[in-house]
C-alpha cells in the first residue's frame, strides 16, 4: 500500500540538540545515532537542522572551532516543517520546490515527532528503486 501521510512514511526517531549546544557535541550526537542531521531545538520546539554537510562547509571549512561554536551560528534556521497528517504528496512538493532532503515532523506546539526524508518515501513508494536501496543499507563507518 502505498503511503498516504507523512505518518506512514517518517522515521519517528528524533536525534536533537539544544540550539545552545556546540558543533562539537552535535556531531558526537550524529556518529553516535549513525544519522546525517540532528534537530535543533528551543523550547523543546525547532528550530532548526544541523546536517553533517553544515559542520563541514558552515564550520570546518571556515575554521571555527567545534568546542566553542555553537549549533545555532551554523544550523539552517529557515525550517520547513510538516504535520504527520500532511499528505505524502505534499510532503514531496514541498521537498522539491525548496530543494531540501528531510522534513522535521511536528506537532501542533512546532514539538519534533519525526523526520521523514527523501529515503523514507522512496523506501515507501518505490521500495525497487535505487534510493530504496541505498537508503536501506546500513551506516557506513
Amino acid at each position: 500500500m502505498t503511503p498516504q501521510t507523512v505518518a506512514d512514511a517518517m522515521t519517528g526517531r528524533v536525534i536533537s540538540v539544544n540550539i545552545d549546544a556546540s558543533l562539537a557535541d552535535a556531531a558526537v550526537a550524529m556518529r553516535n545515532n549513525d544519522v546525517g542531521d540532528v534537530l535543533v531545538l528551543e523550547n523543546g520546539m525547532v528550530r532548526g537542522v544541523l546536517t553533517d554537510r553544515d559542520l563541514v562547509v558552515r564550520a570546518a571549512a571556515e575554521g571555527r572551532p567545534p568546542d566553542d561554536t555553537s549549533v545555532d551560528d551554523v544550523c539552517s534556521s529557515d525550517v520547513t516543517t510538516v504535520v504527520p497528517g500532511t499528505p505524502i504528496d505534499d510532503a514531496v512538493n514541498l521537498m522539491r520546490e525548496y530543494a531540501i532532503r528531510r522534513l522535521p515532523v511536528v506537532d501542533e506546539d512546532l514539538r519534533p515527532v519525526g523526520v521523514v526524508t527523501l529515503g523514507d518515501v522512496a523506501l515507501a513508494r518505490e521500495p525497487d528503486s535505487a534510493l530504496a536501496d541505498i537508503s536501506a543499507a546500513p551506516a557506513n563507518r
